[in-house]
């Protein structure tokens, strides 16, 4: 099934959910496609009931090379994620390909993956000393249209 297909499945299936009333009439969910929203997820469980999900907790984070490189990116579990970018799982960024020992040098935790993208935007236009002054203080402080976003570091909690 290509994924225009799914998606138009998914758009499908939503729209006979808010029409319907009757938890009879919900259709079966016979390929194991998961119904998205934008923040929350409504997932199929096997009483016939559709029930909300949270979203994931995401994160920003800074990783340093054996060249001294800094690697920003955002994802909902810093220990997977490294351990593909160092080779031992599958799905590791090329940039990093072939340059470890890495180390998590900054992890910052947000709330959707959202803030975490655009977010990781910004701080990839940063310069290296601007990034330094993050990683060494452990606070990330961003200023948008007059409001202010400060973060502190939880490298320390994640990461043994």
């Amino acid at each position: 099934m290509s994924s225009n297909t799914h998606r138009r499945d998914n758009v499908s299936v939503h729209n006979q959910l808010s029409k319907s009333q009757n938890t009879n009439d919900l259709p079966a969910a016979t390929d194991g496609a998961s119904f998205s929203g934008v923040y929350r997820e409504s997932v199929f469980n096997e009483s016939s009931a559709y029930e909300e999900k949270a979203s994931p907790v995401w994160y920003l984070y800074l990783v340093e090379n054996r060249l001294g490189q800094l690697y920003t990116g955002i994802t909902t579990d810093p220990k997977r994620r490294i351990a593909q970018h160092r080779g031992e799982k599958v799905g590791g960024a090329k940039a990093l390909k072939g340059k470890s020992p890495l180390a998590f040098r900054a992890i910052f935790k947000l709330s959707n993956k959202s803030e975490a993208a655009v977010l990781e935007c910004k701080v990839k236009k940063l310069t290296r000393s601007q990034k330094n002054k993050i990683i060494l203080s452990g606070q990330l402080e961003l200023t948008n249209t007059g409001s202010t976003l400060k973060l502190t570091c939880i490298k320390d909690e994640l990461v043994e």
